[in-house]
């Protein structure tokens, strides 16, 4: 019995080098060329006029439809949740000032209850919808290729009197050229 005890012990401990430098090299691989995430570096200069807005009931609905206003040549949007009626009101607004205006929405809002998806529809307002993701949970507004609204905050009334929620909006047109680029790689796989 002492024999074969210390055969086994033996054996044992020859083999936790072998399953510790498998470990270590499973590690190394999957750290080095496992998934990697891909940065997209914007050189923006000196920092930009940013402004920042938290809900509950901070007025970022207030704000988002302040810069929609603004907007004077072209509006993009990304939205996972829309249903918003102040917001949809000033997009159809803007639209028929002549401004672009173009939105993509989650799936989930094409068949939506509260959808802000066939008011803007009904408007002719170029609405898309992305199926390509589980969840295409952008909420983006890209307005004159100088501004940029994002942040947690849907485009929804919950997002501005129930749930704590950020949204900033930034001045910056170099940093709309990565948005942009994205938002128009979502709109190329999105349908209408």
């Amino acid at each position: 019995m002492f024999e074969f005890y210390r055969v086994r012990r033996s054996v044992f401990y020859r083999l936790v080098p072998v399953f510790a430098a498998g470990a270590l090299v499973l590690l190394c691989v999957t750290f080095f060329w496992g998934p990697t995430a891909r940065a997209i570096e914007v050189d923006i200069g000196r920092v930009p006029p940013v402004e920042v807005y938290f809900s509950p009931r901070n007025g970022a609905t207030a704000a988002i439809v302040r810069e929609i206003d603004r907007a004077r040549s072209e509006i993009r949007v990304q939205a996972y949740s829309f249903t918003s009626a102040p917001i949809a009101q000033a997009l159809l607004k803007a639209h028929t000032r002549g401004i672009k205006v173009e939105v993509i929405l989650d799936k989930s809002q094409k068949t939506g209850k509260y959808s802000s998806s066939t008011f803007l529809m009904n408007a002719r307002i170029p609405t898309y919808i992305d199926a390509e993701h589980a969840i295409a949970h952008n909420k983006i507004i890209l307005i004159d290729r100088s501004v940029v609204i994002t942040g947690s905050f849907n485009f929804t009334k919950a997002a501005e009197e129930k749930n704590a929620e950020n949204l900033l909006i930034i001045r910056s047109a170099e940093l709309v050229k990565p948005y942009l680029d994205n938002w128009q790689y979502h709109r190329n796989h999105s349908s209408t």
